[in-house]
């Protein structure tokens, strides 16, 4: 099966370009854990999921670019060829010099309806390259303009155009510092409108991938890069070619007990269904051992809460209203936001 993967706005066109690196890198790689003919299965099936040949000297990689500035996509192209391994297709990159700045409403409302049909067609045919297709990898942001607003609008067109695909929106959780003023706003709509439209939404928090720079890899001064690298890794390893198992040769028992406690699950999932483990004989980037744990839990509870809880102080005082009632966002929209991850908040709560 192959992934069609979408990157939208600055902050996942940057983590795009480091998962399709770090694909790359591993491909490349020579790992001893397994046969020559495991190897080689192992590279077959990392291409078929994320690269196309299209006769290049270099793998093509399944992507389309998304952004409203056009020095994001320049720079992400270039930074492709240079490594010499990869690269994207000439065709596959959208951008417009309108950068809709950190306005949800004006990526969802104005340039998302405004370049529906020249996304979608480059969405059509990087989906009618695949022999097989498996579904849309969608990178994002939920506190800025572009990555949230358009992501939001851009998931529901491809929910409509292709509703038998499987459609992971992957986002990034913004600092708990803050990282603009109307972040919460963005993230609250942002949620709510995936929420409808995703078949699953796979989240990383900033603050917790800047703890593994800092405590665990031991990096002084910590930059986007590095934390991209990071977030690149883990999708990588999480997206490997693998099998099912009951266990794995390079797990011991213990891993995966805690990994079956149950209330590491949502209830509603049968008890056969809510663990699976998938292996593979081979390392990833060499690290020859490495698990990692996806899993419908009430782990996000607390960060959800308190998002929408500054979202809705916010909102009471009716602060930056206007700046998105101007682009046809009305406070009926921002009261069907908030109802709808009250929701969720009360049904994971009541797990």
């Amino acid at each position: 099966m192959s992934i069609v993967t979408v990157q939208l706005g600055q902050c996942g066109n940057q983590i795009g370009h480091e998962v399709f690196n770090a694909i790359c890198s591993d491909v490349h790689g020579t790992h001893g854990l397994c046969s020559q003919k495991e190897n080689e299965s192992y590279h077959d099936a990392c291409k078929e999921r994320f690269f196309c040949e299209e006769g290049a000297e270099v793998p093509v990689a399944r992507a389309v670019l998304v952004d409203m500035e056009p020095k994001v996509i320049s720079r992400t192209l270039s930074m492709a060829v240079r490594s010499g391994y990869w690269r994207y297709s000439d065709g596959s990159h959208f951008c417009q010099k309108q950068g809709s700045g950190n306005n949800w409403a004006n990526g969802y409302s104005v340039h998302g309806p405004r370049h529906k049909e020249a996304i979608m067609n480059l969405v059509q045919t990087e989906a009618e390259k695949c022999d097989r297709l498996g579904g849309f990898f969608i990178i994002m942001s939920m506190a800025g303009g572009t990555g949230s607003g358009l992501g939001a609008f851009v998931t529901q067109c491809l929910r409509d155009a292709f509703p038998t695909s499987f459609v992971l929106n992957h986002v990034i959780w913004p600092y708990g510092t803050g990282e603009v003023i109307v972040q919460n706003y963005n993230s609250v709509l942002t949620l709510s409108h995936l929420y409808q439209s995703s078949d699953a939404l796979l989240v990383h928090e900033n603050d917790v991938i800047h703890k593994v720079c800092a405590q665990l890899m031991h990096i002084k001064q910590i930059s986007f890069r590095d934390v991209n690298q990071v977030l690149a890794h883990q999708l990588g390893s999480v997206f490997q070619p693998a099998y099912t198992a009951a266990g794995g040769s390079h797990y011991s028992r213990n891993p995966l007990g805690s990994f079956q406690d149950p209330s590491l699950y949502t209830l509603w999932l049968n008890p056969q269904d809510a663990f699976n483990v998938w292996k593979t004989p081979r390392a990833f980037n060499k690290y020859e051992k490495s698990a990692s744990l996806v899993s419908n839990s009430q782990f996000l509870l607390k960060p959800l809460d308190y998002i929408v809880g500054k979202a809705w102080n916010m909102f009471a005082s009716k602060a930056y209203i206007h700046q998105y009632t101007k682009f046809g966002i009305e406070e009926e929209d921002f009261l069907d936001s908030f109802t709808a991850l009250e929701q969720v908040l009360s049904s994971y709560t009541s797990l």
